[in-house]
């Protein structure tokens, strides 16, 4: 039975959503310690984390001026515990996230990943081809937004400093290498909240931009369809706002 956990948070510039997660997370998973990486934020975010170690004296905060994978290689290294964490700070965690989870944790399983929901999304419809998409998309590339993972089979990882994207991918591989499994599930799950920014032509096409320009040609294509999707319901959602 795994009592706590670490959890490795990436952070930039992350005011505006990190109280609804860092409240969530608190609530819902047995915090050993919490390991942020910043990445030189300019807003509030330092002021915010510094305000929750004061009242749970279990942060440790680490700069890092890289990728996201120079980023997630850091936090890898200072893991303690058994199972840790890798959770985004845009996103809000279900009730008894942790608890659901541990229910997956079966000998040959590496990494549980509970499926993100957009918090923009209201249609029933829209959200159950949502969740099908979202799943698909995490057992071709990974996902790091609620993972758990085994840390003894990371401890080993070298994520090439470049992967800015598809770094999650690189951890998927690296532990299925290993013999181990990673488990999507739809229950637990995160509301992720996505910056305004993406619910534009612009910047959805930047968002599927962003997530292929660095991967294989067999990667992409397997993509394609799945972050099409992803485009057509942000110019939907900039028309209707999902009503």
């Amino acid at each position: 039975m795994v009592d706590s956990i670490d959890v490795v948070l990436l952070t930039k510039n992350s005011a505006q959503t990190l109280h609804k997660c860092l409240d969530a997370l608190y609530k819902n998973v047995p915090v050993h310690r919490l390991i942020i990486i910043d990445g030189y934020s300019t807003d509030n975010t330092i002021a915010i984390i510094e305000a929750y170690n004061q009242k749970y004296h279990n942060i440790d905060v680490t700069f890092d001026h890289g990728t996201r994978a120079s980023a997630r290689q850091k936090g890898i290294q200072k893991v303690q515990t058994e199972w840790f964490m890798f959770l985004d700070s845009d996103v809000m965690l279900c009730n008894e996230w942790f608890k659901k989870t541990t229910k997956n944790m079966e000998h040959n399983i590496g990494a549980i990943w509970g499926i993100e929901v957009w918090s923009t999304i209201k249609n029933p419809k829209t959200l159950k081809l949502f969740l099908i998409i979202t799943r698909k998309i995490f057992e071709i590339r990974g996902g790091t937004h609620d993972t758990l993972i085994r840390s003894r089979l990371v401890k080993d990882i070298k994520i090439p400093n470049s992967l800015h994207v598809f770094e999650d991918t690189y951890i998927k591989d690296h532990i299925n290498k290993k013999g181990y499994k990673t488990l999507a599930c739809y229950d637990p799950f995160c509301v992720h909240y996505r910056d305004n920014s993406v619910w534009t032509l612009k910047g959805s096409l930047n968002l599927i931009t962003e997530s292929l320009q660095l991967g294989n040609p067999r990667l992409i294509s397997k993509l394609l369809l799945t972050y099409g999707f992803y485009t057509a319901y942000s110019i939907y959602q900039m028309f209707t706002n999902d009503k």
